[in-house]
């Protein structure tokens, strides 16, 4: 099996693609030990020492380090995520279902029904495509008094370019095809 990396705008993070599908639908961020016990993988990433975030996508997994090197980390990760898939093991266990993580509900006046869903297909198309090559997801949250609400997951959570790109990449990018638009904010 062999195993891709990739670096991130967060230099924190990096990307593993093992050449697969991860999650068959959805996103799964997980940011500590205590809630890894959903996934055999995330518990083995994170008994690593220097692991602090696990981030499922479609066919990559992004491990977030809150100490070390990535030159003395990079190893074990790359060897926990061989040992799991080769073992055959389930990404999620049983008890905590198949279901991809979903998140907060989403809120906005029905009047905005229409702006929502204009929002909604521009994230889709020309964000998250992105934002995944990055190791990372974003989720629409909101819409309220002309302002975005996003979530950022993964790589982009916590990274120094996430501010740069919601407001010069996203902001500019629906305010450009969306005139009811006014701004961007990370919830």
């Amino acid at each position: 099996m062999f195993i891709q990396t990739e670096t991130t705008p967060n230099p924190a993070t990096l990307k593993f693609l093992p050449g697969r599908t991860v999650m068959e639908r959805g996103t799964l961020d997980i940011k500590s030990a205590d809630s890894a016990d959903q996934s055999p993988l995330a518990q083995a990433l994170f008994a690593l020492d220097g692991v602090s975030g696990v981030f499922f996508g479609s066919d990559f997994i992004s491990v977030s380090k809150s100490e070390g090197d990535w030159r003395e980390l990079k190893p074990t990760v790359l060897g926990a995520i061989m040992e799991h898939f080769i073992s055959g093991a389930p990404l999620l266990n049983a008890e905590a279902g198949a279901a991809p993580q979903t998140g907060d509900e989403e809120f906005f006046e029905a009047t905005d029904a229409e702006t929502v869903a204009s929002i909604k297909i521009l994230i889709e198309t020309h964000v998250r495509p992105a934002v995944a090559n990055d190791g990372g997801d974003i989720k629409f949250r909101g819409f309220r008094d002309g302002t975005v609400y996003l979530a950022m997951k993964g790589s982009c959570s916590g990274c120094p370019s996430s501010t740069a790109t919601l407001k010069h990449g996203i902001q500019n990018l629906l305010k450009h095809y969306l005139p009811d638009v006014q701004a961007v904010e990370q919830i």
